[in-house]
């Protein structure tokens, strides 16, 4: 299902996304670094990626569309989803250049970070990356998740050794991450050329 926010909406990722997902793939060779996909050769190799990507049930996946710009400009997913432990993932995460440091792709995280504690009623959301992706890291740091540690040679990817770090947010932690989030969000912290008049700290477990 869609969800909106006042700035972004995240739609169920499809095929029919390709054409502009693939635009917004131009020129960021760099953001395929520590993901296990892309870059793509051409819009046929992207398709046929997608067209995969988008049916999956774990990882379960959706596009995101800025409101600013009005074209699917990203995706994220829930993952790694373990009913039985009432644990689950945040991952896959890939946006635009374009769209990275944003209003937006903070409001689209907020999104499915709500969707997995509030409606679904998960106790553990997880937030992993590979240990050198400091960018995540950050990212991480920034939504109230806590570090766990490091899986010392966790995965292969692309062929090179990754040691993973991971992060978590837990039930009785939610309400504040939750608050500390939404008043970042809040328009009244935004001014007229849509800069954030305070950080986002959220609150320390």
């Amino acid at each position: 299902m869609p969800h909106r926010g006042a700035s972004v909406t995240l739609e169920p990722l499809g095929i029919r996304h390709a054409e502009e997902l693939w635009e917004a793939t131009q020129g960021a060779g760099e953001s395929w670094a520590y993901l296990g996909y892309g870059p793509f050769a051409d819009f046929a190799a992207f398709r046929k990626f997608l067209g995969g990507f988008a049916t999956t049930h774990d990882p379960i996946a959706w596009a995101v569309r800025p409101h600013l710009s009005g074209r699917a400009l990203g995706w994220l997913t829930l993952m790694e989803i373990q009913p039985a432990n009432a644990a689950i993932e945040l991952g896959h995460i890939w946006f635009s250049p374009r769209m990275q440091r944003t209003r937006a792709a903070t409001e689209a995280m907020f999104l499915l970070m709500r969707h997995a504690m509030d409606d679904l009623g998960y106790r553990r959301l997880v937030w992993k990356c590979n240990a050198l992706n400091a960018p995540s890291r950050r990212a991480a740091a920034r939504l109230g998740f806590t570090y766990e540690g490091e899986h010392r040679a966790h995965l292969v990817v692309k062929g090179r050794r990754r040691d993973t770090a991971w992060f978590s947010i837990l039930d009785e932690e939610w309400p504040a991450r939750r608050d500390a989030i939404a008043a970042w969000l809040a328009e009244e912290n935004f001014d007229h050329r849509g800069t954030a008049r305070s950080s986002l700290r959220a609150a320390p477990g």
